[in-house]
């Protein structure tokens, strides 16, 4: 019998992990705070539904795309949230990046009514969920897990079990470390060609492909040189990852110098109004105390 399917939150990413799964011919439940992010699901043939309750009373499998920890627990937990609905045996994906320990508390509660709670946060940001190639570290039932991994597939690409529950989201919350300060060193590495009047796109090419090429410098660097801040990941949601980056290492005793200054400058680019761009915006800020602006 085919898994009933679900999707709650159609924000910029989860809009294009669950287009991919009525790519993939999933019949599919959808619930959104805003019904118009859903238009272009709805008209492909997406159900739209006005609760989180409705989604759980019609689907097996309830994916989940917010964008921090009291979204989640309002989703599952609040007021005609997902646990009113709770069937035994249903499982709930968490793709959010929020909160281990909040992670766990919800896992525990569902698993009271006799349902999965899996944290299986992902990156590869707005390209990666309209192609279908993102990765995604899973914590939480090894079963609930082998059960829900062909159908995350559809979007998917290198999808990792991780461990137990919170494990998906501590592996999330080092991707960040390495995102935010690789992006960081992009910006401070072409804020030094710029300053000495290289060519930019010309630094980009010859280095992409070396020892000192990364993601961000190639896909976010040729966005700096030309001031394209439109966001794949903004600024903010970056500003939230790093905050539980920081928690977590400070409950864990664990010393992040340079996770903490990425995130010192990322509140100077929300101070300047780059809140919502991308979080290439911070090359502006390098570029600033290079006194390049």
């Amino acid at each position: 019998m085919e898994n009933r399917i679900g999707f709650i939150g159609l924000g910029i990413m989860g809009a294009q992990m669950a287009a991919r799964l009525l790519d993939s011919r999933h019949s599919l439940v959808v619930h959104s705070r805003t019904k118009s992010r859903g238009s272009r699901l709805i008209a492909r043939g997406a159900k739209f539904v006005d609760s989180p309750a409705e989604v759980a009373q019609q689907c097996d499998i309830v994916f989940i795309c917010v964008t921090d920890t009291p979204d989640v627990q309002a989703v599952v937990s609040g007021e005609d949230g997902i646990a009113s609905c709770v069937r035994s045996g249903m499982v709930v994906v968490d793709h959010s990046t929020i909160s281990p320990a909040a992670t766990r508390e919800m896992a525990d509660d569902l698993s009271k009514q006799g349902a999965y709670f899996l944290d299986a946060p992902v990156s590869g940001g707005d390209v990666g969920a309209r192609e279908g190639t993102l990765s995604i570290m899973v914590g939480g039932d090894q079963a609930a897990f082998d059960r829900v991994d062909p159908v995350m597939r559809a979007y998917g690409q290198t999808i990792t079990y991780c461990g137990p529950s919170g494990t998906g989201q501590l592996t999330k919350l080092v991707n960040q470390i390495l995102v935010s300060v690789t992006n960081l060193a992009v910006c401070e590495a072409l804020t030094f060609a710029k300053k000495h009047r290289l060519d930019l796109e010309k630094t980009v090419a010859a280095l992409a492909g070396g020892a000192g090429g990364s993601w961000q410098l190639a896909n976010l660097g040729p966005r700096m040189i030309v001031g394209d801040f439109r966001p794949g990941f903004t600024v903010n949601l970056q500003q939230k990852d790093l905050q539980l980056v920081l928690q977590a290492g400070e409950k864990s005793n664990t010393s992040l110098p340079a996770a903490s200054l990425a995130h010192q400058l990322f509140t100077a680019a929300q101070a300047a109004g780059h809140g919502k761009d991308g979080t290439q915006a911070l090359f502006t800020v390098v570029e600033k105390l290079a006194s390049l602006h």
